[in-house]
Parts: structure tokens; sequence; C-alpha cells
């Protein structure tokens, strides 16, 4: 069996960058070198043939004895000339002769097959100017002729020595490249690897954040970037910082969904309770009545059933009053329930407290309001609701005595609503529980004996209410001094304008 192929290394970011930035460098480099040489080569290549030039105005100086018939390696012995020279002279019909000057300054005659060569490189020409030939065993000349006469005379100068330097500095600069590119490679591969080290946090911390479980149970989220690599002056800090309010913000909604599952446990829990006891209240009554009416039909055995069933229908309309509270709770919840109209809140509370008056006898009821009208947009029932339920909430939490003052005001774009009281207050334990479902103060705040127990929904309602017209409701207490405050958006009140305007469902 032949083995699987083996997996090719994915080309990471970091891989990409090193090899795009080698590689660009590299060429850049390249062609630079290139340039260099070329032009380097141009001008060596220039002041060559500016040296044979001058060599070849010297020869105008050796006719005298080109006429003696001396030979050219005669005739450089004599010239002053430095290494690598070259003088060729052909007089027809005499032969041809050649010589160089080696590095030494030593003058040596050019063999017969070294004088054809350059006899073939001059004519290939087609003139005798300045051009390149190649000689065996001793290099390349940049040479140049004149003719004078049956004579021709060539000199040149050897390029040994800018090819030489050509060389050399080919060399160093391909050195110097292969040098720079391995320096920079790792350079590059340093910087990016540091750069992106906070990249690799961020994919570390969102890998450990992906394996918490976040389903259920009470859930934190303790992982989150390093500041050193959440810096948002830059692009990949941006990023970690980002990853971290997101984090954040996730752990925010867990808790606030944790919170939410415990409410609503503890919800189910109280009304399965609330509706517990009624529900045992009318099986009681119905047994006690069925007993009750098969017996004969004595007085005694009458007045039983008929308050047995009166019980009965007592606790139906509390199971039916609590069951009508969860049912607006949850249309509140979800915006529904509320139909708009004009609304005068002043009006509103003259009515409240007037209805109060008579439930609670034995408190004081003040109210406090202007003779201004103070409109709203809103749902005149369900205010009044409001109203009704802190006023209650007021006499049956407070001892008998208590004075309750109701206000109405505007503070600037605001309607207020306070009703306070000077009972005993609200016990701080309660917190922010109080305006919670099935809350209940009756430990904190003394209740009037005899009082019938609430469902403690009233403030719930109140405070859905209250937030489904996009106001607040709040409460601060001590001994002595306890106010609810309902603040809700006011609109200016026109002349004409009356409390049958004609309203609007949010249905």
């Amino acid at each position: 069996m032949t083995s699987p192929p083996a997996a090719r290394r994915p080309w990471t970011l970091q891989r990409k960058l090193i090899v795009t930035v080698v590689g660009i460098t590299s060429l850049i480099m390249v062609l630079v070198g290139v340039a260099i040489s070329v032009i380097l080569g141009t001008v060596l290549e220039s002041q060559l043939t500016a040296q044979v030039d001058s060599l070849r105005s010297r020869t105008e100086s050796i006719r005298p004895l080109i006429a003696q018939g001396q030979s050219a390696e005669a005739i450089l012995q004599e010239l002053p000339v430095g290494p690598g020279t070259l003088l060729a002279i052909e007089t027809v019909p005499a032969e041809p002769t050649a010589a160089v000057t080696d590095a030494q300054g030593e003058v040596v005659a050019l063999t017969a097959a070294q004088i054809d060569q350059l006899a073939v490189g001059l004519t290939q020409d087609g003139s005798p100017e300045s051009l390149v030939v190649d000689l065996d065993d001793l290099g390349t000349y940049r040479v140049a002729g004149y003719q004078s006469g049956p004579t021709v005379v060539v000199a040149g100068v050897s390029r040994a020595e800018l090819v030489t330097t050509t060389g050399q500095m080919l060399i160093t600069i391909g050195l110097l490249t292969a040098g720079g590119l391995l320096l920079l490679a790792a350079a590059t591969a340093w910087t990016i690897r540091a750069g992106l080290a906070p990249l690799r946090a961020i994919a570390d911390t969102a890998t450990r954040v992906s394996r918490l479980p976040l389903d259920q149970g009470e859930v934190s989220i303790p992982e989150r970037v390093s500041p050193r690599q959440a810096d948002p002056r830059t692009e990949v800090g941006r990023v970690g910082e980002a990853l971290n309010t997101l984090l954040d913000h996730v752990g925010t909604s867990l808790s606030a969904r944790q919170r939410n599952e415990e409410r609503m446990r503890a919800f189910v829990a109280d009304a399965s309770h609330e509706l517990r006891t009624p529900l045992a209240s009318i099986r009681g009554y119905s047994e006690l009545s069925l007993r009750a009416l098969g017996r004969d039909h004595e007085p005694q055995t009458v007045e039983t059933a008929e308050a047995s069933l009166e019980r009965i229908q007592a606790q139906s309309l509390r199971m039916t009053r609590l069951v009508e509270d969860l049912l607006l709770l949850a249309r509140l919840d979800e915006g529904k329930e509320l139909v708009y109209g004009s609304v005068d809140l002043t009006r509103l509370a003259v009515e409240a407290v007037g209805d109060a008056r008579p439930a609670g006898p034995d408190h004081k009821w003040v109210l406090d309001v202007t003779d201004e009208p103070v409109l709203i947009a809103g749902d005149a029932g369900r205010l009044h609701q409001v109203a009704a339920n802190l006023l209650a909430n007021a006499r049956a939490h407070t001892p008998e005595g208590t004075t309750v003052t109701v206000t109405v005001a505007r503070e600037e774009d605001r309607a207020v609503l306070r009703v306070h009281d000077d009972g005993p207050g609200i016990d701080p334990a309660l917190g922010g529980e109080l305006f919670g479902r099935f809350s209940r103060a009756d430990g904190s705040r003394a209740r009037k004996t005899g009082a019938t127990g609430g469902s403690g929904l009233g403030l719930s309602i109140a405070r859905a209410i209250v937030d489904a017209h996009g106001g607040t409701i709040t409460a601060r207490s001590t001994p002595g001094d306890t106010t609810f405050e309902v603040r809700l958006p006011a609109r200016p009140a026109a002349p004409d304008e009356t409390a049958a305007t004609e309203s609007v469902s949010t249905r």
C-alpha cells in the first residue's frame, strides 16, 4: 500500500509576507546591481577608449622610426608607455610586426597567429576604428588604427583591468546582495512574527473561549486579550480590543440570561404558589359543599353550603385577578395592551386619591396639584392603574394615621407623579427586588392588621406600564420618608385640548 501524500504546509500570512518582501527586495537589488555594472562598464569602456585615442595620437611621433624600418617591438621599447599597451605596424610589402608590454613592463612580440587574429578583427569591422579584439593568451584589447600611405599603424590598450574590475564588482554586489537578503529575511521574519503576535494571541483567546461551556448554568468568560496586545493605536491591537469588547458584551448577556432564567424559575414557583392557595381553598370548599348538599336540607346545612360557595367565589375572583395580572405583564412585555390618548395627569391623581380615601379611612390623604392640567400622551386606564397601585401599596404597608401625599408637577419636558408617605419605610434588604414580580415588603414595612395579602405584582405592573410609556419609576425610602416617583414624557397643553382626543391603539 502506498502511503498518503503528506499534507502541504499552508501558506500562512507570515510566510506570504516574508516571501513577498524578500522576493521584491531581491528583484530590486538584482536590477540595481545589473544597472550599476552596466553603467560602470560603460564608464570604464569610455575611459579605455580615451586611452586608446591618446595612445593613437602619440604614435604620430613614431613615423620617422617606422620610415627607418624599425619593428613594433623596437619602437615600444623606446616609447614611454605603461603595461598592457599594444602596437602593430604593417608597411606593404614588408611583413607586419606587433608587440605588447606585459604586466611587468616587458615588451613581448606577438606571434604570427596572434597578428593574424588582430588582422582578422580589424578587417571584420571594415575600418581601423576603435574596436575590441581577442588575442590568444593575451586577452581582449581595445584598439584603434590609422593608415598613412602604405603603412597601417594600430595602437591598443588591454581590457584586462576593466574585466577584472567588473568581475570584482559583480562578485562584491552578489555577495552583498546575498548577505543583505539573508539579513533582510531574518529581520523581516522577526518583525512580521512580532507584529503578528497579537493576532495569534487573539486567535488563541478565541479558541479558548470557543471551548467554554456556555449553554447552561452560570457562565463567566475570564479569557481576555492582554492589554499589551490590545493596543487600539495599532491595527491588530484594534482587533484585540474589539474582541475584548465583544467578550465583555457576551459575558454581560450571559449573566443577564442567567438572571432571567433564575427570575423565571422564581416567577413560575411564585405563580404556582399563588395559584395553589386559591385552588386548594376552592377544592376544600367544594368538597364541603358536596358533603353538605348530600345531607338533609336542614337550615344549618344550607347555610354551610352557601358560605362554602361564597368562599369559592372569592377565591375564584382572587385567582382570576392573579391570572389577569400575569396576562397583563406578558402583554406589556410584548409592547401590547396600551391605547394611547391625551391624559390629564392632574385629573388622574385627583380621581385616584378620591378612590383611595374610602378604602383607607384611617390614613390622611393629601393632594398637592396645580390648577393647570399636566397633559401627557398615554393610556388613561393603565396610568390610573399605576396611581391606584402606588396608593394601595402605601395604604397596605403603613400603619393607621400615616399621611400619604400625592403630588403632580411638570419639570421641564417631564410630567412627575409622586406618592409620599411618612410611614416606617422600606427595608434596605429588599433593594433592587422592590419592583420584581411577586416581591412583597411584608417583612420590612408594617402591614395593617387584618389586611389580606396581595399577589406581589402591583409594583411590577406599575413599572411595566411606566416603561411602556417611555417613563421611569423610582423609589427612595428612609424611616419616616418614602417616595415613589413616576416620570413620564410631557407635551404642552393646548387651550382647547380635552381628554376626549381620539386615541391611537398600539395593537
